[in-house]
């Protein structure tokens, strides 16, 4: 019997199935929440995943479920979909003794399936706020009982912009419900939504990730946009890349950048919130055995990722949030080795160069990219390294035997040894380098950073007609001005059409209105949900542009 557990206050259900799980001893945030919301209270966990969060609010949630009630009993709010089944999927684990009815809702599933489900009888829903809202509004999900709520992952809602879909969610449960919100990072609106909505919670912080100033080099490079792609392709032909992670801001910016790196010859996969759970736990076991090298993640997919070998963080885009750039660039430097973290920085994102240097309190030295020939004598220096390896080795029996029949054809040695050369070189040919312009150090500061998928300013007539093959462009009424990022525009688009947010295209945010691409064979599909289009709880007009 797992006594640990027990002494928490547990059901013997719960502690026999932990046993046959092999827990044996609470994490730091199961000890301290456990007890509390046994008790009744309203918690706050700050912590990462992979730290046993799921637990800390699950057993107590399946400790007080009362089986084969008619209303349901508790509601967890996730930002994503792989996230909402897998929670379903591990309290329905540790609740297979308690005989708990469990049930995701998300987008991406027929409405039908779920609300007979809900009609048939649900102890736990676990869903995406867009979706739960959608059924709030069909009067198919009733929360009236609900007696406990659990916002897992608020800051990744937060950035998504559900906050207002939150709000709306807690609107339609109890007053005297017990509320646990989770989130590995605390920005300022998280913490004025758990001053609304949380009683004197219990708080448990996870002891915040240093950053170790003698471990981890942190450099900058300012770039323009249109060049981050270029840049940091310059950067991987130098650096001496052991493993790399490499942080875009969307899952549509993954995909579309693991692509790019691919073609190029740098060989990268992709972490994101599209692949399922096991495709996830085979990818960051290849890159745990050093069987893939880069690995282009968004934050959300890399938490709870611990890698001892990680030599490079590479922001491909900053994150919005200082306290995010700490758990990313803390990612490398581990087990006492040296670690570089390298940053992508537009002359408009230099204000927020500045913030993070004062909050990581350390200087951000600003480089110069590498040049044409720097590569090009690197590209020289590694395969001479590679061929004195191989003249070191004397294994090249068969290869001699064929320089000694050209050379009886006439050729002098060095002529053949070049040529053998040239041949090698050849897979160059897929990584040519890119041109870069140059960037003015002294280029104004703007309060607002930009990005490829996010160009400010009005849209103009020019820009209604999408340059991409096969993509239509779309408009919407909103813009900057409604506090429009590229993160609402991608959760709320693909939730509503029901489409993988990696198929989503180019962005272009105005102060009023804003232009996204998105496949033609989706167009139908995008516009007949137009009605009920929302970003937030502001409904949005969308139509072609």
């Amino acid at each position: 019997m797992t006594t640990e557990f027990v002494a928490l206050g547990l059901r013997p259900e719960l502690t026999q199935t932990l046993t046959e799980k092999e827990y044996q001893t609470p994490t730091p945030i199961q000890s301290e929440l456990i007890p509390a919301m046994l008790a009744g209270r309203d918690v706050i966990g700050q912590s990462q995943t992979g730290t046993g969060k799921t637990a800390a609010f699950a057993l107590p949630i399946l400790n007080s479920l009362k089986p084969r009630h008619r209303h349901i009993q508790s509601l967890i709010v996730a930002p994503t979909r792989e996230l909402a089944i897998q929670v379903t999927e591990a309290m329905a684990q540790y609740g297979k003794r308690v005989g708990v009815r469990m049930l995701s809702v998300y987008g991406g599933q027929a409405y039908s399936t779920q609300i007979n489900a809900l009609k048939r009888g649900v102890d736990v829903v676990v869903g995406t706020p867009g979706r739960l809202l959608d059924l709030l509004e069909r009067e198919a999900l009733d929360l009236g009982g609900v007696s406990t709520v659990v916002l897992d992952e608020a800051d990744e809602m937060l950035g998504m912009g559900f906050i207002d879909d939150i709000e709306a969610i807690l609107s339609a449960t109890p007053a005297q419900r017990q509320t646990a919100l989770f989130s590995a990072t605390m920005p300022e609106p998280i913490l004025r939504l758990a001053a609304r909505y949380l009683r004197e919670p219990h708080t448990y912080t996870m002891g915040r990730r240093h950053v170790t100033v003698a471990a981890i080099e942190q450099r900058g490079y300012l770039i323009h946009e249109a060049d981050r792609l270029a840049a940091l392709t310059r950067l991987f032909e130098v650096e001496p890349i052991v493993s790399a992670l490499v942080f875009a801001r969307t899952r549509a910016r993954t995909t579309e950048l693991t692509d790019e790196l691919n073609a190029r010859g740098f060989a990268a996969e992709v972490l994101n919130g599209d692949l399922g759970q096991e495709a996830r736990e085979r990818v960051i076991q290849r890159f745990r055995n050093n069987q893939i090298k880069v690995l282009v993640a968004t934050d959300v997919a890399a938490r709870g990722l611990d890698i001892q070998h990680v030599s490079h963080v590479f922001n491909f885009e900053l994150p919005q949030d200082p306290e995010v750039y700490v758990h990313r660039i803390g990612r490398t430097g581990r087990a006492g080795k040296s670690g570089v973290a390298i940053s992508l920085i537009t002359p408009k994102e230099r204000w927020f160069l500045r913030k993070l240097e004062a909050y990581t309190k350390q200087k951000i030295a600003l480089g110069d990219l590498p040049t044409v020939e720097q590569i090009q004598q690197q590209r020289d220096a590694r395969l001479v390294e590679q061929l004195m390896v191989w003249l070191k080795r004397g294994r090249c029996h068969s290869e001699r035997n064929m320089v000694q029949t050209v050379s009886e054809q006439g050729f002098e040695m060095a002529e053949i040894a070049a040529a053998a050369l040239k041949l090698v070189r050849t897979e160059e040919k897929q990584r040519p380098i890119a041109a870069i312009s140059e960037v003015r150090p002294d280029q104004p500061v703007k309060a607002k950073a930009t990005s490829k998928h996010a160009q400010r300013g009005k849209a103009k007539s020019a820009e209604n007609t999408s340059h991409e093959p096969g993509m239509v462009r779309l408009s919407l009424n909103r813009g900057s001005a409604d506090g429009l990022n590229v993160s609402h525009i991608v959760g709320s688009l693909s939730h509503h059409a029901d489409i993988p947010g990696r198929c989503i295209g180019k962005i272009l945010i105005g102060d009023q209105t804003t232009l996204v691409d998105v496949p033609e064979a989706m167009l139908s599909q995008v516009l007949a949900k137009k009605e009920t289009y929302r970003i937030g709880r502001k409904r949005t007009s969308i139509e072609r542009a």
